[in-house]
């Protein structure tokens, strides 16, 4: 038995509908049901005759979603006679195929007919179109209300307005109107060519044209046929001709009682308007009227954090030799887009350039006000030619004064009058030498990154943040770079982004800090691809709160000259005062940071034992400060390391035999025991004790000229 047998025996016709030449073939059954003679091909008007109106417009939407989801098109149609009487109704289901080289509006649907149970023919009981696919009218307007909200900026609106699927009569084109002044222009528009919209543009609100009147009086207008809207608009309907639409609606978009414009929606297949569509496409323009009005408040906002983005976060200016510089500065994700975190870098008198970044507290405008302050106030004083530790010492007095003047003449809330503080570290940078002078209030520390990859948090000495105190002081530390060395300034929202406190940042921090041969741009680039990329939500910190902040990166490189050999040495230096004998742990962790790939363990633990004997004593037998300055020079796996602890004392160390139960005078021992090399140079002023130590174990000569012990 054939197949049209069975499904003839079933009373299922089949139908073959090919709408980019108009033709409908259908097999003999398929005819019985659409009341048509016979099976054959017929033209596309003589089987849409068969179909309530309103149907025969619903399967458009059916097919298009079909096409869009790649699923079976099913819907269930009423088949009418000659007087418009329904007589029964078919489901119909059909897969819809685009043919190469045609566009989905020219699409071949093969299906199947079948007559399903209905109320009794003749009725007016009106049965809407169902199917799996088919969302209610409720559910469209919920869908659409929010994809409209979630629309950021006028272009997102119109994308998703026009993106819109209304239930049974979908419009194939809109437009958006806008008034200005006396005139009304196109705001934007979809379904069209670029340029169609050339003669609408710009138009007198006075004009004979139905946004023109919608926009003028506030009401809708429904054009449900072409003849309509040539009696109604016969000036303007020769412009509307052209785009081939056989009905429009014109619906005034009104936000806060304001009449804002109009939008326009076109439809190929007639559209009767009945009261639900027009209570359909009244709700739908409200809620367009208002994601319009929320993304022109955005936009605005925007331009507004941005223009004063870009007037208060400075260029690097041009470049300086010895030095690469790049900065970044990225607002927190909500408000106003702009805070208190900011950058600069300074020329100074004397050829050297200083570096700055800080922290104003707060997020708001008066943070970004004190901000702009604040830089103008340390340009100054830089420009005068003070030393780091005046420049901190004056902008703390500033911002003292600012926030008490602030406090005493403002007249709003007490957290917008309390007194606010910063956080700054001003770098004064020696190209040539690779010096910087660094002055710290309240910052968090630098990143010394070496010139093979190794990240070290270089522990500065500070003072409490600017406009804690009006007389403050704010200690210098000097860090040396070597060639192929960078330094790295940043705020806390860098480290703390994403819930994470200071130490769990770091920790998410070095990977990328020690990622070899980064130039600046690269590396800041990857520090803030890890905190806001797409991976920064699967590196959450150990507190519940994911923390967002406004982040403030900067990141200098002393270049490397050409003449330098492959591979530089590493150094780091340290000064412990006489008042701070807890420096000596800061010492001991930067030397094992420094040995981190040395190839004996044994032997960066003996280097940091004989470390803490001589800063130790320096402390004790001395009145001055220890300086201690740690290199490591050579090869991977042939290098060198040298130790060197100067301190202003002229006497020096005696070798002594203690006894088994002594508690000191052991440290010049184990040096002898430990070292491959040691020693003492005098100086003009004071003297340097030193030991080295060889990664290959073997002794090598000495550095320089130097008095063993056992000549003291």
């Amino acid at each position: 038995m054939r197949t049209e047998d069975i499904l003839a025996a079933i009373e299922t016709g089949l139908w073959h509908w090919d709408t980019a030449d108009g033709t409908v073939t259908i097999d003999a059954e398929a005819a019985r049901l659409l009341g048509l003679p016979g099976g054959g091909t017929y033209r596309e008007g003589a089987v849409r005759a068969c179909y309530h109106p309103a149907d025969w417009n619903e399967v458009r939407s059916v097919v298009s979603l079909a096409v869009a989801e790649d699923t079976l098109a099913e819907s269930r149609l009423r088949i009418v006679d000659g007087h418009g009487t329904v007589v029964r109704t078919v489901r119909t289901r059909s897969r819809p195929h685009v043919p190469e080289g045609k566009t989905v509006e020219q699409v071949v649907l093969r299906g199947t007919l079948q007559e399903v149970a209905e109320p009794i023919p003749g009725t007016s009981v009106q049965t809407p179109v169902t199917g799996d696919w088919r969302r209610s009218r409720e559910a469209f307007l919920l869908d659409a209300g929010r994809a409209l909200a979630e629309a950021r900026s006028t272009a997102e609106v119109l994308r998703v307005a026009g993106s819109l699927s209304m239930p049974g009569f979908s419009p194939d084109g809109l437009a958006v109107f806008g008034i200005n002044g006396d005139r009304l222009t196109v705001v934007g528009h979809r379904g069209q060519n670029d340029g169609d919209e050339e003669p609408f543009a710009d138009m007198p609100l006075q004009t004979d044209y139905p946004a023109a009147e919608v926009a003028r009086t506030g009401r809708a207008i429904y054009l449900p046929t072409p003849e309509e809207y040539a009696r109604r608009f016969p000036l303007t309907w020769p412009l509307a001709r052209g785009f081939g639409r056989r009905s429009w609606a014109f619906l005034p978009l009104v936000a806060s009682g304001h009449t804002m414009g109009a939008w326009m929606a076109g439809f190929r297949q007639p559209v009767g308007f009945s009261p639900d569509e027009r209570a359909v496409l009244t709700t739908v323009a409200r809620m367009l009227a208002q994601a319009l009005a929320r993304a022109g408040v955005a936009e605005t906002e925007r331009e507004l954090s941005q223009g004063l983005q870009r007037a208060m976060m400075p260029s690097l200016g041009v470049s300086t030799p010895g030095i690469t510089v790049a900065a970044r500065y990225i607002p927190t994700g909500g408000g106003l887009q702009v805070g208190g975190d900011w950058y600069d870098m300074i020329p100074l008198p004397n050829g050297r350039v200083a570096l700055v970044i800080g922290d104003v507290q707060g997020h708001d405008v008066r943070a970004a006000g004190l901000m702009g302050q604040l830089r103008i106030a340390l340009r100054a004083y830089a420009s005068e030619g003070h030393r780091p530790d005046a420049v901190l010492a004056r902008a703390s007095r500033f911002l003292t004064g600012l926030t008490e003047a602030y406090e005493n003449g403002s007249g709003g809330s007490d957290e917008e009058s309390a007194a606010r503080f910063a956080t700054c570290l001003y770098a004064e940078v020696d190209p040539a030498g690779g010096i910087l002078e660094i002055a710290r209030a309240g910052h968090p520390d630098p990143v010394v990154i070496s010139a093979d990859g190794i990240a070290v948090i270089r522990q500065t000495e500070g003072g409490l943040p600017l406009g804690i105190e009006t007389d403050s002081d704010y200690p210098t530390t000097q860090v040396v770079l070597e060639p192929g060395e960078s330094i790295m300034l940043c705020t806390d929202g860098l480290i703390e982004t994403g819930g994470h406190d200071l130490a769990t940042g770091w920790e998410r921090l070095r990977p990328v800090l020690e990622t070899p041969g980064a130039d600046p741009e690269t590396l800041v680039e990857a520090l803030l691809e890890t905190v806001h990329g797409p991976t920064s939500h699967y590196t959450t910190g150990p507190l519940a709160e994911r923390h967002e902040d406004d982040i403030a990166l900067v990141v200098l490189r002393r270049d490397t000259p050409a003449t330098l050999a492959k591979t530089p040495p590493r150094r780091s230096a340290v000064t412990i005062a006489q008042a701070e004998p807890e420096r000596i742990s800061v010492a001991r962790q930067l030397l094992r940071e420094l040995l981190h790939d040395w190839a004996d363990a044994e032997q960066v633990d003996s280097a940091v034992l004989m470390l803490s004997e001589m800063t130790t004593n320096v402390l004790v037998h001395t009145d001055g400060n220890a300086l201690m300055v740690a290199e490591v020079t050579g090869e991977q796996g042939e290098r060198r390391l040298r130790v060197e602890v100067a301190d202003g004392s002229d006497e020096l160390p005696h070798k002594r035999r203690p006894g088994e139960m002594a508690s000191s005078g052991r440290g010049l021992v184990l040096m002898e025991m430990l070292a491959d090399n040691w020693g003492v140079d005098p100086r003009g002023e004071g003297k340097s004790i030193w030991f080295e130590l060889y990664e290959s174990s073997e002794p090598g000569e000495l550095a320089g000229p130097s008095i063993p012990f056992e000549q003291i």
